[in-house]
């Protein structure tokens, strides 16, 4: 298949996915279509009646019935254009919402590889893009286009009806239009994606820059990334600038074929008129057919374009929804069952793609109510490890259990359901601060939040705030101090309540005095329940009940914290380097290690 047939047939195939995404409602779009068609009916009648009123006039006969009949049938007109007009903008518009949100849910459950790929910005772009042109697309074909192209279709046999001849002018017509329109479609199909590509950067971009702006201002970066900026936007105009002169073409050339269709029909019309062969009513009806058909293959030429210009938009909204996420729930899921969550690593690997990094061969057990810490170097794959645990990244190797169940075989739900996490990056929402701590269990009251607020030592500077517990803490909790959002993430996790705990770095934005309270609070969470602690901040770890040590992937060294500190290895090491003391066999701790401990 050539080229230049492929792309037209590849915008047809987006545009009538788009349209099937309608046949929830299907009753309702095809009473919109037949309405359509009722209104093509009237457009075509309405010139043939005008050229009978003409000739009635002419011939000095009674044009009363004709008149009245026209006033009728563009009444009927009018009325069947608002009831399309009314229904297909609110079916329009509640599909749009349907597929923004389908779009969403398919977002959020898509690994973090794909995000980290392409950009929050360009994810959010290809959401509200993409829906954006499909609430433009369907709307424009229920009001227009199948109206439109019924025009089109019916007006062919009325023409040769009235007279071959002058039909086969307008027949003519139709065929350039036709011709042109998938000319220029095949000249700025690439020219029109990489537009898309350019404006899908500019967004990521700009994203990019309002997600940091704090980092854009301390750095004095604002006229270097408004320069940055300018220099994307100027490469996207270079690229627009093509795709928009062909379109200009296009639009010169259609308006000539139209001069010169409507000079020919009043040329053949006078000779035939000349001859007797035609009335003048019925130039004056192909007249007005030749200025609707006119009418109507600008709007289907003008719909093409904003097809083609709208397609790379609609095409990345549906490789979004068509993206499956990379892990999902087995064939035969099952819940999770048991309480005791003792969690086993079997032999496990994991190895990014194109990378080497990752982790390798990692064997151990956590007893029910054990704490495990993990640590090691930046890119050890301390942070890899739990993600496999919460099946945000599947291994390519080995086995993890929970109580003895496969992870890989029950359900994703019931799985991080059993899971709470308190991340490095606390991840609050630009909601109050009951909401931010519901996130944890949304049915939870309102006693139950402030428990939980209470434990993790947030609830003194909570009621500081204005509105206390419905204090809207901004995007990112931008309105509270490094503390303050991580004592709301431990009290999200304290709320869910959750046989297995994640504590990523759990008090690391703490000053010393509120990392005590909170190891106290945190101290009481823990019992009872599974813990890994992800550290570099080596004090957090001494009372875990084993530290594995994590290097390039594997695990090098395993022991509690006095065994790991004698035995001289990169934990040692580590804790040296860190200023801690390493503790003589023969001698008690000195004085520093103890308050450290």
């Amino acid at each position: 298949m050539s080229a230049n047939l492929h792309r037209p047939l590849q915008l047809a195939k987006t545009y009538f996915r788009a349209l099937r995404m309608l046949a929830s409602e299907w009753y309702l779009s095809f009473a919109l279509a037949l309405a359509s068609v009722a209104i093509a009916g009237v457009q075509l009648a309405e010139p043939v009646l005008f050229g009978r009123v003409v000739d009635s006039v002419a011939r000095g006969e009674p044009s009363a019935p004709l008149i009245l009949a026209w006033a009728l049938l563009g009444l009927f007109g009018i009325m069947a254009s608002v009831v399309v007009a009314v229904f297909a903008d609110r079916l329009a518009h509640r599909r749009r919402l349907a597929a923004l949100s389908d779009a969403f849910e398919q977002a959020i459950t898509l690994p973090l590889s794909y995000h980290a790929s392409r950009g929050s910005g360009a994810v959010v772009a290809a959401v509200l893009r993409g829906t954006d042109e499909l609430f433009w697309l369907w709307l424009s074909a229920l009001r227009e286009q199948v109206t439109a192209i019924v025009t089109i279709i019916l007006l062919v046999p009325v023409a040769i009806w009235l007279d071959w001849r002058m039909a086969s002018i307008l027949a003519l017509l139709a065929v350039c239009y036709t011709a042109l329109n998938l000319f220029v479609v095949s000249k700025t199909h690439s020219g029109q994606m990489k537009v898309e590509e350019y404006r899908y950067g500019v967004s990521g971009r700009v994203g990019d820059v309002i997600g940091n702006v704090t980092v854009v201002q301390s750095y004095t970066r604002l006229a270097a990334e408004a320069e940055a900026l300018r220099g994307m936007t100027g490469e996207l105009l270079s690229a627009q600038y093509p795709v928009l002169t062909w379109w200009g073409v296009l639009t010169v050339l259609q308006r000539a074929a139209a001069t010169v269709a409507m000079v020919a029909i009043f040329a053949v019309g006078s000779l035939l008129a000349a001859k007797g062969e035609v009335s003048i009513g019925e130039i004056v009806s192909f007249v007005a057919l030749a200025n609707l058909l006119i009418g109507k293959l600008d709007q289907l030429s003008a719909f093409v374009v904003r097809v083609q210009q709208a397609a790379p938009a609609l095409d990345n909204y549906f490789a979004l929804v068509d993206e499956r996420a990379a892990i999902t729930d087995a064939p035969h899921a099952k819940p999770l069952a048991g309480a005791n969550a003792e969690v086993t690593y079997d032999n496990v690997s994991f190895r990014f793609a194109g990378s080497g990094q990752g982790v390798f061969g990692l064997s151990f057990t956590a007893k029910a109510g054990q704490t495990v810490a993990i640590v090691g170097p930046t890119g050890s794959g301390k942070t890899t490890t739990l993600a496999l645990l919460q099946r945000l990244r599947a291994p390519d190797h080995g086995m993890i259990t929970v109580d003895r169940q496969n992870i890989a075989e029950v359900t994703l739900t019931s799985l991080r359901q059993a899971i709470a996490v308190v991340f490095q990056d606390a991840g609050l929402f630009n909601r109050t601060i009951a909401e931010n701590i519901r996130v944890g269990r949304p049915q939870a009251s309102r006693e139950e939040v402030i428990r939980a607020a209470k434990l993790a030592e947030a609830h003194e500077f909570i009621m500081e705030k204005p509105g206390g517990y419905d204090f809207v803490i901004g995007e990112r909790g931008a309105s509270l101090s490094g503390g303050e959002r991580q004592r709301l993430a431990i009290a999200r996790a304290i709320l869910k309540d959750a046989p297995i705990l994640i504590l990523d770095e759990a008090t690391s934005a703490l000053d010393a005095e509120t990392e005590a309270r909170i190891k106290r609070a945190l101290d009481e969470l823990r019992a009872g329940r599974t813990t890994f602690v992800i550290a570099h901040r080596l004090s957090t770890v001494t009372d875990a009940d084993e530290i594995l040590v994590l290097e390039k992937g594997r695990i090098v060294e395993r022991g509690t914290f006095s065994e790991l500190t004698e035995n001289g290895g990169l934990f040692s090491r580590m804790v040296r380097e860190g200023g801690f003391s390493v503790p003589d066999p023969e001698e008690g701790p000195n004085e520093k290690e103890a308050a450290d401990r």
